[in-house]
């Protein structure tokens, strides 16, 4: 396809909501004709009325037109003649990988939400689609976050940040992670798959919420130098361990009135015993990491999800936190190792140089050392990453260009991912 021509968008089976929230935007380089594929029940329907949503909302509608095959073969009727050039895959992990192999081998480009796998036997599939054209690229939408954007560019620059700080006890990189598995989206209370709660098809904790942990590891310790797992990465440690859900909340989460069979075996005195956190020790280019992702029951009344990070550095700490004592926003901190002058002008000449990634941003003094001031208007809240994600895809999609550091990111992330599996159950 000639560059800078529209692509038409082919989605996948949406069994996940980060589906319709791709398309909560409207893209130059995508046509408004959206063709769909997949299963009838109240998945497609969700996907749907989402979409609806976007396309009928005053301010800044979309103007999508859904032309949707419904139906068990919906895979093979697509393949007979696919009516475009890119797809969307979102939905059951179990079956993700072959899913994207097939469209792989069709032709299309594929950009995939996570989790790609549930376990290491799908480790082949992984290489099979990123070795070799079409595109094929994960949804990781956490590096589109502004305070993560800037925490990166400081962690950069030897002035401010220095370099990793590996010769502690703690973690260089230390992330924790804490989602809900009762929430709403797009202001709406979000009912969840019953097949969510199968670990056979979405798979546990460990493999989950994880992947852009792992993922922002990996950004943030190699940047675009790429990554490899038999070179780069040493495992040490992973376990994972539940959260337990009564039935009344699981019915809330489901609309389910009982457990499902397959999940009975963690059930115990009406409590579904949720594998579903997760904790990673391992080093990368010899840069002890750290990751935690957790899932509490509900959020907490005016709460929401958190998430901390700290980068470890020889000249000063970079701490990102989003918390109740945060309003949920995204804070970043530089945390000195020693405070100056020099360093406080340094800052100064630092983030004035950022203004690309930040317009506005700058900082003050605080207790702890600097807080970055991040303007409201740039924070763009977490749906709305989705569209920056695709918008990056068919920004390479466009070009014919496929960095061969993003693939190698893909391959050693999955791995550790998969290799973390089995660690854990050892």
């Amino acid at each position: 396809m000639p560059a800078n021509s529209k692509h038409t968008l082919v989605v996948v089976n949406p069994g996940h909501f980060h589906a319709g929230l791709t398309l909560r935007k409207r893209h130059p380089l995508l046509s408004d004709e959206v063709y769909v594929y997949a299963e009838d029940g109240p998945e497609l329907r969700k996907f749907l009325h989402l979409v609806d949503a976007f396309n009928q909302r005053e301010e800044d509608p979309t103007s999508w037109e859904l032309h949707i095959y419904r139906g068990p073969d919906y895979l093979d009727a697509l393949l007979q003649q696919p009516p475009g050039d890119v797809a969307m895959v979102a939905g059951k992990n179990n079956t993700k990988l072959s899913t994207m192999h097939r469209l792989h081998q069709a032709g299309l480009h594929v950009l995939g939400d996570k989790s790609w796998l549930i376990d290491a036997s799908q480790l082949d599939l992984l290489e099979a689609i990123t070795s070799s054209p079409p595109l094929t690229m994960d949804i990781m939408t956490e590096r589109f976050e502004v305070a993560a954007r800037l925490q990166v560019a400081l962690s950069q620059n030897p002035e401010i940040f220095g370099g990793f700080r590996v010769d502690g006890s703690e973690p260089a990189v230390y992330f924790k992670s804490v989602h809900h598995l009762y929430k709403e989206v797009n202001g709406k209370p979000l009912v969840r798959p019953v097949w969510y709660f199968d670990y056979g098809v979405l798979g546990e904790g460990i493999t989950d919420v994880t992947t852009h942990l792992v993922d922002m590891a990996q950004w943030m310790v190699a940047g675009d130098q790429g990554v490899d797992y038999e070179r780069d990465i040493v495992l040490t440690e992973a376990r994972q361990w539940p959260t337990d859900i009564p039935l009344e909340m699981f019915s809330r989460i489901t609309g389910l009135k009982e457990f499902p069979e397959y999940a009975c075996r963690d059930v115990s005195n009406g409590v579904l015993h949720y594998l579903c956190n997760a904790n990673i020790k391992y080093t990368l280019r010899g840069v002890p990491v750290e990751v935690d992702s957790i899932w509490d029951l509900a959020i907490p009344e005016g709460g929401g999800d958190t998430h901390y990070c700290i980068l470890r550095g020889t000249r000063a700490d970079l701490v990102v936190d989003q918390g109740a004592d945060t309003d949920f926003v995204t804070r970043l901190r530089v945390i000195p190792i020693e405070t100056s002058t020099a360093y406080e002008k340094s800052l100064d000449e630092a983030l004035a140089g950022m203004q690309d990634i930040c317009p506005g941003v700058g900082y003050r003094a605080d207790e702890y050392g600097y807080l970055v001031t991040i303007p409201a208007e740039t924070r763009n809240g977490h749906e709305a990453r989705f569209a920056e994600v695709l918008n990056e895809f068919l920004g390479y999609v466009d070009a014919g260009e496929w960095p061969p550091r993003v693939s190698q990111e893909l391959v050693t992330k999955y791995k550790l991912l998969a290799n973390a599996y089995d660690l854990s159950h050892r």
